[in-house]
């Protein structure tokens, strides 16, 4: 090859390279640009990132942690109430105080308590020395009064016959006639008074108004017995009550009051004979709710012959009603008491709803709901006093020892 021709290729090489250089130099320098860049991102996806992600999470589990955590139960379904359970007192059929009807000091007494009597005995006398002077001088005054009147009617009689004759004039006659009519007033009044001493006068004498048996005797020969006429306080001498047949009166719940209908028949349970029923019927209610209370007062009438069962004492009425629409029985300490009124707290979607229930029969630690819940809820136990609707909460995980 000629030497010329090697020159030239040299000088066109020489040529050449001076404008691929600077190329290769940016490519380079962008690269380098791009791996730094991704090593910054790198440092800051490996430090920064999980930062981030960490916070995130804490806050989560811190708001997850801030829920109140509460467990719940489920309603159990209770047959429809067949018999209720209520408390009662027993009373007499009939009962009442004897009072005094005059004053005076007791003579005698004729009954003590446990006495059984029969209407009209005689219970205690009572001495009234003043009533009985009274009585005399008013009989006195009425034979004045008759003796009066009798001189009145002669006067009179005379007066007319005279008349007759113009032996009189006619004011004479009427004056008669006037004196006549005022001596008989006179009688009337007098003979009046008579009676009412007279009726004061058997007020001594105490009788029993009706067949019983003395509850208590609150008085004693020789105590000063005040009728209260004269503004003293009334002494009341006996306390009878009639026990052969006996009054209960119950408070029958409001839900319950359309099934508690005369003619039903209860069974009551006293502590001292226990296992041993004494049965009733219910005759009447008062036909009103108690607004105090809420509840329907009955009356049960439970026959008594032989005097076995005591006044005034404690029962237990198991009252047999219709049965009704199925209810729900749910633990005490789920209850919420409100001002407006009887709640339960029952989580839905994650939070809390205030469900207004109506009460049933309470059975301590239980009670029954007839109203107010479908049976599928779940009820907070324990609810916070502070607990509101739409609260979001947290249940409790259940453990092995928790009972389904």
């Amino acid at each position: 090859m000629p030497v010329g021709l090697d020159n030239e290729k040299e000088k066109q090489v020489l040529v050449e390279e001076p404008s691929l250089q600077p190329s290769t130099t940016g490519t380079r320098h962008w690269a380098a640009g791009i791996v730094v860049s991704l090593a910054i991102v790198g440092a800051l996806t490996s430090g920064v990132l999980p930062r981030v992600t960490a916070r995130t999470t804490l806050r989560k589990e811190t708001a997850q942690l801030a829920l109140p955590t509460v467990a719940t139960v489920h309603p159990e379904h209770a047959a429809p109430a067949d018999e209720v359970v209520l408390p009662a007192n027993v009373q007499a059929f009939i009962s009442a105080p004897i009072y005094a009807r005059t004053n005076g000091y007791l003579k005698r007494w004729y009954a003590d308590i446990g006495g059984h009597v029969k209407q009209g005995q005689l219970l205690a006398e009572i001495e009234t020395p003043e009533v009985d002077q009274q009585l005399q001088q008013a009989r006195a005054d009425l034979a004045t009064a008759q003796a009066n009147l009798h001189l009145a009617e002669i006067t009179a009689n005379r007066f007319q016959d005279l008349l007759k004759t113009n032996s009189v004039s006619q004011q004479e006659t009427d004056n008669a006639t006037g004196a006549l009519a005022a001596d008989k007033a006179t009688v009337q009044s007098s003979q009046a008074n008579v009676s009412r001493l007279q009726q004061l006068q058997s007020f001594e004498k105490i009788y029993a108004p009706f067949d019983g048996v003395i509850t208590a005797r609150k008085t004693d020969i020789g105590d000063l017995i005040d009728a209260g006429a004269s503004g003293g306080s009334k002494t009341d001498l006996f306390d009878i009550a009639q026990t052969d047949k006996l009054r209960v009166y119950v408070n029958v719940p409001e839900v319950y009051s359309q099934a508690a209908k005369p003619g039903l028949t209860a069974n009551l349970m006293l502590a001292e004979f226990p296992g041993r029923p004494f049965q009733g019927r219910l005759v009447r209610t008062a036909e009103s709710i108690d607004q105090a209370s809420r509840t329907l007062l009955v009356e049960i009438d439970v026959v008594n012959p032989t005097g076995v069962l005591l006044t005034g004492s404690y029962a237990e009425v198991h009252l047999k009603l219709p049965a009704g629409s199925s209810s729900y029985i749910v633990p005490v300490n789920t209850l919420l008491f409100r001002k407006e009124g009887l709640r339960l707290a029952v989580v839905k979607d994650g939070k809390a709803v205030l469900a207004a229930v109506t009460p049933g029969h309470d059975f301590g630690d239980r009670i029954e709901i007839v109203g107010g819940l479908a049976g599928d809820e779940s009820i907070i136990v324990n609810p916070p006093d502070s607990i509101v609707s739409g609260q979001p909460v947290r249940l409790a995980q259940p453990t092995p020892g928790d009972s389904q």
